[in-house]
């Protein structure tokens, strides 16, 4: 019996890296998979559409069950399509893992509109829009008296959680996944749905070509534990897609055999008064909340 027996699956961006072990290992665990893959480059260019299915190929060639989908996931008809070939092929829906994203660093001051657009829109729309249509069948199915079991697993980064210089535009839609999936978790639960999101560390295309990290995530030796490969975020993903688990509303951190939590923003210190603040006592009393105060740099002697 595999963790995974009888649940139906649907894993975005499944062609390559850590959304191909994801597929491989919902369907050694019992999953029907649906693997999606537009086949685009780090960048979002191009249009391979061979990739999802010859991952679900192998997949099919190993004795498990799955198809391929080459829809657009940030596009609303794709999206759509997406969960109804899930349904129609399998007969229901249980897990959608979304991992499709893609990589077009710079610079703030060197970074184009459509850097922003294609990344915002790749990453953010493309976690809502499966996300919407799964929801919509999920509260169907629950508004009908089904028991629905549900989960949905989403993809952040540490990009978007911790910061990473030369990745605004890539760490801005990472940090709005996390958020977004603590917010859907909140509004789901109602429908029998547990929202989660994961911050993997792992050797991928996008990781790679990350300027610092090349070197960083190469393989090590054989006889050496790979903690930057992609394979090990998936047991994660499965065990947060299995039927009985209560996690939701959680952000994990995963490299290696290393889990983590991470801590949504939360308030800490704070300063109070009865009345309005004036901006020569804040200029004094932030400093209790740890911002130091600049030095002077124009002193009197500086001056005279």
């Amino acid at each position: 019996m595999g963790a995974l027996d009888g649940r139906v699956a649907i894993i975005t961006g499944a062609g390559r890296g850590i959304g191909r072990e994801h597929a491989r290992l919902f369907a050694a665990e019992g999953a029907k998979v649906v693997v999606n893959d537009l086949g685009g480059a780090v960048d979002g260019s191009g249009d391979d559409r061979t990739a999802a299915e010859l991952v679900a190929a192998e997949i099919r060639d190993q004795g498990g069950e799955a198809v391929a989908n080459q829809d657009d996931i940030a596009d609303w008809e794709g999206g759509k399509r997406l969960v109804q070939q899930a349904v129609e092929t399998f007969g229901d829906l249980h897990v959608l893992v979304n991992n499709a994203g893609i990589l077009r660093d710079r610079v703030i001051v060197n970074m184009t509109e459509e850097d922003w657009d294609s990344v915002i829109h790749v990453h953010l729309k493309g976690h809502f829009v499966p996300t919407r249509h799964a929801a919509t069948y999920w509260r169907e199915q629950s508004k009908a008296g089904r028991e629905v079991r549900a989960s949905i697993v989403n993809t952040s980064s540490t990009s978007g959680l911790l910061g990473n210089p030369g990745q605004a535009n890539y760490g801005a839609a990472k940090a709005g996944i996390a958020a977004f999936s603590v917010i859907a978790a909140q509004e789901l639960g109602r429908y029998g749905v547990r929202v989660n999101a994961v911050a993997p560390a792992a050797r991928t295309r996008m990781t790679e070509s990350t300027p610092g990290l090349s070197d960083i995530v190469k393989a090590p030796n054989e006889d050496q534990f790979d903690v930057w490969h992609p394979a090990n975020v998936s047991p994660l993903v499965a065990y947060l897609a299995t039927e009985d688990c209560p996690a939701t509303g959680r952000v994990f951190f995963v490299q290696g055999g290393t889990v983590r939590n991470f801590q949504n923003w939360t308030m800490t210190e704070s300063i109070d008064r009865p009345g309005r603040w004036t901006v020569g006592e804040l200029k004094t009393e932030m400093e209790k909340l740890g911002v130091a105060a600049s030095p002077d740099t124009h002193s009197a002697t500086e001056l005279s």
